[in-house]
């Protein structure tokens, strides 16, 4: 009993193979100094334009870290840089969760990668609605208080709406023998409802990052998982050697340099223009839209089928869900100008088609 009191909470919730586990050192974690690097099997030959392809990256880009610290305004051993959000859910099950006996919660309709990324590691999923107001639940501790891992998106994919900073910081108290993670990948669009600056004051808090959305480098698959060095720590025994790929690295790096922030908050507020006014083009409509505050607007329709049909056949793609809950409802992505108003002549057009059929 006092060897365990002496662990800290992240061992403590850990796998308890992990605290044992001797860590694998890959070429780059172990480095060393010198002109001549034969250490790791690598290549000599550079056959692309991008500097050292032919060499291993490293497990934790400096620069990167460098740069991301500067943006989120915490310390270099206060985040993980990973591939997406998506490998920072996993990271976190992996970490924490014994399979076929530990589980996590989760509140839908909501992302599906957190129940999914648990049922492929054989850990169990309580799943919890949230209410008709895309809040918690009251009695959402009653529920949840034996899973180790707490996963709340905020702002909610793919409702759009968020969960006020005060009720989060509720959770987080309310449970301080899981761990919270906070899913903040449409934070740019929304950042005073950010917790990113409590993971000093918590250590049960982890919260997820990503350049795929505000940043547009969906495709780069760069993410961050942000939480007190002690659950960096245990998180880094069972990351891979290699997660961050060096063309990747040095993309994401740029991304976060000044000239390129400047870049992506003008691209935030255009974006957010922009779904103001498909919104409004959905309202006229007849469509029912919840509060957006992603870059994103999730609208219920009376005639579900026929604007679904109209929809695919003008070439225009959305999201539907197999959720019963979001049965009547399509998410829209928010775009630029030009697409933008081919969306809102798209239901200009269904309009008046419903109106002419309504009067002959």
């Amino acid at each position: 009993m006092t060897q365990y009191n002496s662990l800290n909470l992240a061992q403590r919730l850990a796998r308890p193979e992990l605290l044992e586990l001797e860590v694998y050192q890959s070429a780059r974690r172990i480095g060393g100094q010198g002109d001549i690097w034969i250490n790791a099997n690598e290549s000599p030959f550079n056959n692309s334009d991008i500097d050292n392809i032919n060499r291993y990256p490293e497990c934790q880009p400096p620069a990167l870290l460098k740069a991301y610290s500067q943006y989120a305004n915490i310390d270099t051993t206060q985040f993980i840089v990973s591939r997406g959000a998506d490998e920072a859910i996993e990271l976190l099950i992996r970490t924490f969760c014994i399979p076929s006996q530990d589980s996590i919660a989760i509140f839908g309709p909501t992302y599906g990668m957190y129940a999914i990324s648990a049922s492929t590691f054989n850990v169990g999923v309580k799943t919890l609605s949230l209410t008709q107001d895309y809040d918690l639940p009251q009695d959402y501790i009653t529920q949840v208080t034996d899973a180790k891992l707490v996963f709340i998106c905020n702002p909610n994919n793919p409702t759009g709406t968020i969960i006020e900073k005060t009720r989060l910081i509720e959770i987080i108290e309310s449970l301080p023998n899981s761990i919270v993670v906070v899913d903040e990948a449409y934070i740019e669009f929304c950042p005073e409802y950010s917790v990113g600056n409590l993971i000093d004051k918590y250590p049960n808090l982890v919260v997820l990052r990503t350049l795929s959305k505000a940043f547009a480098l969906a495709g780069a698959r760069c993410g961050f998982l942000l939480a007190n060095t002690d659950i960096i720590d245990m998180v880094m025994r069972v990351i891979a050697p290699y997660p961050i790929a060096e063309p990747v690295s040095q993309i994401a790096t740029k991304a976060l340099q000044p000239l390129s922030l400047i870049m992506m908050q003008q691209q935030v507020d255009t974006l957010k223009s922009q779904g103001q006014m498909l919104i409004q083009a959905l309202k006229e409509y007849g469509a029912n839209t919840l509060p957006a505050y992603g870059n994103y607007v999730l609208a219920e329709f009376d005639d579900i089928e026929r604007v679904t049909q109209a929809l695919t056949s003008a070439g225009i793609v959305i999201r539907r869900y197999s959720d019963p809950r979001l049965a009547n409802k399509i998410r829209f992505s928010f775009t630029n100008e030009k697409q933008t108003q081919r969306i809102i002549h798209f239901f200009k057009c269904l309009n008046a088609t419903s109106h002419s059929a309504a009067e002959s």
